[in-house]
């Protein structure tokens, strides 16, 4: 289950880094609602809030239903039938909903119906594998080409920076009884990613390419029926160990999501998707969390894996996680 995110552009470059193009085939960058309310994190966790994409026209009834907004929502959704007056009562976790019980349960069903459903934006999210010495924490992300850097020339409008991870989700909109502001919430939808893998029985649904995401956005031209069939495991994924670190939400820096080699005892050389992951971490992003770059963590990584195309999701899950429960970068030879 996806338990843990980071997010940690700034709200202008998460903008840029969202352009798409409308039904007229017009590039557009998605309009902030309420930017003010957004905070980059490398350690977002349920209850705290994070972007998503949605239709304009959830907001305004006559917008063009292809045209998208970025907003700032809180993780863990709240259903608009939710009588009490505080949403943090509810009895039962609603940050992850199952694919295969979206459409039963009443907390995700009538949203679901109703075409409620968004993209919420990350640069990646983090999951832990159970071993003999405890949770050991994997960043996953998408591939990366090699000139993805977060600093880009001054007034460059196309976005050549970190591809976001693009994750399926539904929201709604819950009223106080007493009346007061509309509380947005989301839950992210997840997959069954390998029946053969013990460790890790699902993922959140991953939305790959801007046809998917047009798709799963468009409520208006893309009925309820037709949008789930974008709900499948994908292989488009690489990943790599992190410090435990991260394992506190409390913990908001780069180092959440540095690469570190499992058991190493002397730096490796770095590949090119791990000096990828270093120019980003250390090129200063607007309105991000940054910590000087003196004090950035070393790190050294020899564990971008990415996957065969003719590998499943079991083979590809089952290469992460290792068939006896220890990491795959562990059984390789140095």
């Amino acid at each position: 289950m996806c338990g843990r995110t980071a997010c940690s552009l700034g709200a202008d470059n998460l903008r840029r880094a969202c352009a798409y193009r409308d039904s007229r085939g017009r590039q557009r960058q998605p309009e902030w609602i309420r930017a003010e309310r957004y905070r980059p994190s490398y350690n977002k966790g349920p209850q705290s809030s994070g972007p998503v994409l949605l239709s304009r026209r959830h907001l305004q009834q006559d917008a063009d239903s292809s045209e998208r907004v970025l907003m700032d929502m809180r993780w863990g959704l709240v259903p608009s039938w939710f009588k009490k007056d505080d949403p943090s009562k509810m009895q039962f976790n609603t940050s992850n909903c199952r694919s295969d019980t979206m459409l039963k349960k009443s907390s995700y069903k009538g949203a679901l119906l109703q075409g409620k459903r968004c993209v919420v934006l990350a640069d990646g999210f983090y999951e832990w594998q159970q071993q003999s010495g405890g949770k050991q924490p994997y960043f996953i992300y998408f591939p990366q080409t090699k000139d993805a850097v977060a600093k880009e020339k001054e007034g460059e409008e196309e976005w050549r920076g970190w591809r976001l991870l693009t994750m399926a989700g539904i929201f709604d909109c819950w009223e106080p009884p007493a009346g007061g502001e509309m509380l947005y919430t989301y839950t992210i939808i997840t997959v069954d990613a390998s029946k053969d893998v013990s460790f890790i029985h699902h993922m959140p649904a991953i939305l790959d390419g801007d046809e998917a995401i047009r798709k799963w956005l468009d409520f208006a031209e893309v009925p309820t029926q037709e949008a789930v069939k974008l709900i499948q495991p994908t292989e488009n994924i690489v990943f790599h160990p992190v410090s435990t670190f991260v394992n506190s939400v409390r913990n908001n820096a780069p180092q959440c999501l540095a690469p570190i080699e499992l058991g190493a005892k002397k730096e490796a050389e770095a590949t090119p998707s791990s000096k990828t992951m270093l120019g980003w971490l250390k090129n200063s992003q607007e309105g991000s969390p940054q910590k000087k770059e003196n004090d950035l963590p070393r790190w050294t990584s020899q564990f971008i894996h990415s996957p065969s195309p003719k590998k499943t999701s079991a083979d590809i899950l089952q290469q992460w996680l290792g068939k006896e429960g220890q990491p795959a970068a562990k059984k390789r030879k140095a």
